[in-house]
């Protein structure tokens, strides 16, 4: 409960983030799919720069999951190679905000990188600003079942 005290702040915006974007999907996915690109666009560079200049900062997710085979990893092998893992993480953060410009298979492939990506961080617990990422994912799906997939920029015509 302490974590959470701590947290609650980020929690709260992660989390009412995640549930403007499922709205954007389910009724203006172009919009989800800009607010896609705008998230894993920041997460792209943040976690670039943090991985490079303050690596160790990634150890803390540790004591925030409740799955010890997480916190085993990231205590260990992870600890060893912090800045390699989270720069590659960060590179296909930028191919999935990338993917939500495109169009077609580029777009549903983002989609599925950022539901994996999405799952992925979900046993982080308040560290991935839990439920987040399973809302998140919800609406990644819905874009591939909303959107026309067509280039972010061109709209459907009526």
């Amino acid at each position: 409960m302490e974590l959470f005290k701590q947290y609650w702040i980020p929690w709260l915006i992660s989390n009412v983030a995640a549930l403007l974007i499922v709205g954007a999907a389910l009724w203006r996915p172009k919009l989800a799919r800009l607010l896609f690109f705008l998230l894993f666009g920041w997460a792209c560079w943040m976690n670039y720069t943090t991985s490079h200049n303050n690596p160790n900062a990634y150890l803390e997710y540790a004591s925030l999951t409740p799955f010890t085979v997480y916190s085993n990893f990231i205590n260990g092998w992870f600890k060893e190679h912090i800045t390699i893992m989270v720069t590659l993480i960060s590179i296909g953060q930028g191919l999935i905000a990338l993917g939500m410009l495109l169009n077609g298979w580029w777009v549903r492939l983002a989609c599925i990188g950022a539901i994996i990506f999405l799952m992925a961080i979900a046993p982080l617990g308040v560290g991935s600003g839990f439920p987040f990422s399973i809302t998140a994912s919800i609406a990644a799906w819905l874009i591939i079942k909303k959107d026309n997939l067509n280039y972010l920029w061109k709209f459907r015509k009526q």
